[in-house]
C-alpha cells in the first residue's frame, strides 16, 4: 500500500473541508481553561462566561422534577415542540414584544444555537451573504459558514456605541445579499439600538428585500435608558421576512437546560422542522416541560437578577475605566462590558510583551490567573469581553488584579 495511510490525523479527506474550516468557540474554550486551572486549585476569576450566575427559580425544577415522573415524557414527542410549549411561546412572545405569531410559527429547538443553525441552513443557499455588524458572537458566522453562506462583516466600535448604520450597510450589500443579522441588546458589547435606528434598518431591509434574522435572547435585560424593540413588530412589513431567536436561557437562568426556539413564517418553520426531524428530533422532554414553567410564569426572578446585574454592571464600568489606558463603553443590555484595551498592548509585563488582545489575555491569565475572552473572538481585535455574571466580590478582585498587573507594567 502506498501513500499516506489514510487514517492519518489532519491528512485530505479525514475531516471535510468545511467542518475542518469551523473555529472552536473561543468563549467555551477561555472558560473552559479557567474551569480547569479552578480544579486544580488555581483561584481563578472567569470573567468569560456567558451565563448567569444564579440558579434556575425553583417553580421550574420542581416542574421538570414532576415531569420525570410523567411517563408522557418517557417518549418521543412532535419534532416542532410540545404543542402546549409552542402555544405559550407564541403567547410569551405577544405579551413581551408585541409580535403577534401563533403556536405554528414557532420550532422548539436545543438552546439559541440550534435556532441560529437552523435559520441559517433554511435560508441560505451556497454563496448568499449575511450582513453581520461586529462585534458579533462567535457562532454567527460559522452557522453561516456551515449553511453555505458567506458572512460580510460590518464593523462598528464605541464611537457609534457599536451600532451599525444604515450607509454602512448599503455600501457592503450586494445582489447576493440574503439577510441581515441584528441583535439587540448585543453579546458581546451590550449595544441596545434605539427605536428609531431600529426602524431605518428595518425599513431598509424591507425596501432591499433582505431577511431579518433578529436575536433576541438578551430581551429583559436591559438597563436604564435602554429599550428593547423588536425589529418586525418596530416594521411590521417585515414580518413575512423575518425570523425571531430566543430562549429561556438568559432571561430564567436555564442555560444547562437547552431550551430555544425560532419563530417565523409557517413555511420556513416548516421547513426547519423537517431539518431537525434529521438531526435531533424534539429537544429534551423534561427540559421542555421546565420551560413551560418558565414562559408561562411571570417575570419576578429575571426582574432580580437584572437589578444585581445593574448594579455590577455600573462597578466594572467604572473599575475599568479607572486603569490607565483602559477605556470603556457602558453597555445597556445583556451581562457584558466591552472595554477598548489597545492602551495596554505593547507594554512589558514581567518580560513579556502582548502586541494583541488575544496574547494580552494570556498573559493575563497566565501572571494574575484572570480570564476574559479577547476580541478577536467577536471580530473586534483590541477590546474584550468581560461578563458581569459573577459574583461582586469575584468581579472587584479580578478587576483589582489587572489594575495592580498594569500599574506594575513598563513602557
Amino acid at each position: 500500500m502506498h501513500g499516506v495511510p489514510s487514517g492519518a490525523p489532519g491528512r485530505p479527506g479525514r475531516i471535510s473541508r468545511r467542518i475542518a474550516a469551523v473555529e472552536p468557540s473561543a468563549t467555551l474554550a477561555i472558560d473552559a481553561k479557567a474551569k480547569a486551572l479552578r480544579a486544580g486549585g488555581v483561584d481563578v476569576v472567569g470573567f468569560g462566561a456567558g451565563e448567569p450566575d444564579f440558579a434556575t427559580p425553583e417553580a421550574i425544577v420542581e416542574a421538570a422534577v414532576a415531569a420525570c415522573r410523567d411517563p408522557r415524557n418517557h417518549r418521543y414527542t412532535p419534532t416542532a415542540g410540545l404543542p402546549e410549549l409552542r402555544e405559550a411561546i407564541a403567547a410569551k412572545t405577544r405579551r413581551d414584544s408585541g409580535l403577534e405569531v401563533t403556536a405554528s410559527q414557532v420550532l422548539v429547538t436545543n438552546g439559541g444555537k440550534q435556532a441560529v443553525a437552523n435559520t441559517f441552513a433554511t435560508l441560505l443557499d451556497d454563496g448568499d451573504e449575511v450582513l453581520v455588524p461586529a462585534p458579533y458572537w462567535t457562532t454567527y458566522p460559522e452557522a453561516i459558514r456551515l449553511a453555505g453562506g458567506v458572512p460580510v462583516v460590518v464593523p462598528t466600535d464605541e464611537s457609534t456605541c457599536f451600532q451599525v448604520s444604515a450607509a454602512q450597510l448599503e455600501e457592503v450589500a450586494t445582489e447576493r445579499t440574503k439577510a441581515l443579522l441584528f441583535v439587540s441588546p448585543s453579546n458581546p458589547t451590550g449595544a441596545v439600538y434605539p427605536r428609531r435606528a431600529i426602524e431605518i434598518l428595518g425599513h431598509l431591509a424591507a425596501e432591499r428585500g433582505w431577511w431579518v434574522v433578529a436575536d433576541e435572547i438578551y430581551e429583559h435585560l436591559v438597563y436604564g435608558e435602554g429599550e428593547q424593540c423588536s425589529m418586525p413588530v418596530v416594521v411590521p412589513e417585515l414580518a413575512e421576512r423575518a425570523v425571531v431567536v430566543n430562549g429561556v436561557a438568559k432571561t430564567y437562568a436555564m442555560t444547562g437546560w437547552r431550551v430555544g426556539w425560532m419563530i417565523g413564517p409557517p413555511d420556513v418553520v416548516e421547513a426547519a422542522t423537517n431539518l431537525q426531524s434529521h438531526t435531533t428530533s424534539n429537544v429534551n422532554n423534561v427540559a421542555q416541560r421546565a420551560a413551560l414553567a418558565a414562559v408561562s410564569g411571570d417575570l419576578s426572578a429575571v426582574a432580580e437578577m437584572r437589578a444585581v446585574f445593574d448594579r455590577r454592571r455600573r462597578t466594572i464600568c467604572s473599575m475599568l475605566s479607572s486603569i490607565p489606558g483602559v477605556s470603556c463603553f457602558e453597555p445597556e443590555g445583556a451581562f457584558y462590558a466591552f472595554p477598548n484595551l489597545t492602551g495596554l498592548l505593547g507594554r512589558s509585563y514581567e518580560g513579556r510583551r502582548p502586541r494583541t488582545t488575544l496574547e494580552l489575555a494570556e498573559v493575563v491569565l497566565d501572571l494574575v490567573n484572570v480570564a476574559f475572552v479577547p476580541g478577536e473572538a467577536f471580530g473586534a481585535p483590541g477590546y474584550a469581553r468581560f461578563s458581569y455574571a459573577l459574583s461582586d466580590e469575584d468581579l472587584e478582585k479580578g478587576i483589582e488584579r489587572i489594575a495592580k498587573l498594569v500599574a506594575g507594567s513598563a513602557d
